[in-house]
């Protein structure tokens, strides 16, 4: 409890300068304003590490696109906000999330995230949602933009899969941008309910290019919900066998 106090207020205190920052740095360029806010994350990453004795692996570096105008649409299972903040750490590219709308109302973070190039969406008209992904995250994905999304649409307690939504795959086939999935086992140390973190060791594992061109955007989610589903067995088996 202690260190998720600390922990909070680290993140309290870091985010206000940092989006005074990013809104400074937007009025150059929303390019400029993401590389701020990933120096954030970044902040973030160390806060969780030191304070809350979280250990982080990356699997499957190689697998990513390589090249300023490579293209990529990113399906990752959602446990947890700890995804959010670490996967962008990671790439070399800018990233769109797809998100709900109102979490542009959150102080300074949404803030923040409505001065960025980002896809947010009003999830009480399905149609009118995937008109705009589709829309949006060509224009993305067209000038060197890529674009993540979590098919299951919310965080799901560890363990358990959910439904995966199409939105993403059939991004992906309009664009002729490869998917790639990535399997992401973070509630072991920050669940998706409840205020206190634990320590131990968080995993990300990114898999294979998947072509969309000429695919059936069903199948290739299905494709990709497999290899997800199969790698969390692989590097969170206790979530799977204990039934948690």
């Amino acid at each position: 409890m202690i260190r998720s106090v600390v922990h909070f207020i680290w993140i309290a205190t870091t985010v206000i300068p940092w989006t005074l920052a990013l809104l400074l740095a937007s009025a150059a360029s929303r390019t400029s304003a993401w590389w701020v806010a990933v120096n954030w994350f970044r902040v973030v990453m160390w806060g969780t590490r030191v304070i809350l004795g979280v250990r982080m692996q990356v699997q499957g570096m190689n697998n990513l696109p390589v090249g300023k105008a490579s293209a990529a649409v990113l399906l990752c299972n959602h446990q947890s906000t700890l995804e959010t903040l670490w996967l962008p750490t990671l790439m070399a590219h800018p990233l769109a999330f797809v998100f709900k709308r109102e979490l542009l109302k959150i102080p300074f973070f949404g803030w923040s995230m409505a001065r960025l190039d980002m896809i947010h969406i009003n999830r009480e008209s399905r149609t009118a949602a995937m008109k705009h992904v589709i829309e949006q995250g060509k224009r993305l994905l067209a000038q060197g933009t890529w674009v993540i999304m979590f098919p299951q649409g919310t965080r799901m307690p560890r363990g358990q899969s959910g439904t995966y939504q199409t939105a993403g795959t059939r991004l992906a086939v309009e664009s002729g941008a490869p998917v790639v999935p990535i399997a992401v086992a973070t509630a072991r140390c920050w669940p998706k309910e409840g205020f206190v973190k634990s320590p131990g060791l968080v995993t990300v594992s990114i898999g294979p290019l998947m072509p969309s061109v000429g695919r059936d955007p069903k199948a290739l989610m299905r494709e990709a919900q497999a290899w997800i589903d199969a790698e969390l067995r692989r590097i969170d088996p206790q979530a799977y066998d204990a039934g948690a």
